[in-house]
């Protein structure tokens, strides 16, 4: 028998929800979580997903807190997504990111990206080369702090030196009032 590869076939759309419509229905606190309710419900709806099935729409982390950002009981009347159809799964997205998103975003991919390349397995001869400048380096750490540690000695007794003057000086007040 020959066997068939299902191909998925990557269906992406941009819709401009109305959610005042939604969130006028339920009472003020819960007004964004309805939105968001409304947001799954309208992408199951249009993307055409089995039985409407809302657990199968994936909100994006940054789309959640932009509906977020302005509290429950003040939510978008309306907002701009885009559906990526992957399967069974749908992810919505914002269209128009704002700029710090985007910062975001970018800052997130940068710090994953190095985590993969963390798990990467190491050359023998990358070790030996590191660890002659790793010798280097942790002889610097070394020394930086047994400097921090004098600076946080030096601190401590000055604190001490000042909370004991004080104590001592207030003594001798009270015992000169009371004669």
């Amino acid at each position: 028998m020959v066997d068939k590869k299902v191909e998925t076939k990557v269906v992406e759309n941009q819709y401009v929800i109305p959610l005042r419509r939604e969130w006028m229905k339920v009472s003020r606190y819960k007004r964004t979580a309805r939105s968001v309710k409304a947001i799954k419900e309208f992408i199951a709806k249009h993307m055409k997903i089995p039985d409407r099935d809302v657990s199968k729409v994936r909100l994006d982390i940054y789309l959640n807190n932009e509906l977020w950002f302005r509290g429950c009981k003040k939510p978008f009347a309306k907002i701009k997504v885009k559906a990526k159809k992957d399967g069974d799964l749908v992810r919505v997205e914002l269209v128009d990111v704002p700029e710090k998103v985007q910062f975001a975003r970018a800052r997130h991919d940068k710090l994953h990206k190095k985590a993969v390349e963390k798990k990467a397995p190491k050359t023998e001869e990358k070790k030996e080369e590191k660890s002659e400048e790793e010798k280097k380096v942790e002889s610097e750490k070394v020394k930086s702090v047994e400097k921090a540690h004098e600076k946080i000695a030096e601190k401590a007794a000055k604190a001490q030196k000042h909370t004991t003057a004080s104590t001592t000086a207030s003594r001798a007040q009270r015992k000169a009032l009371k004669k």
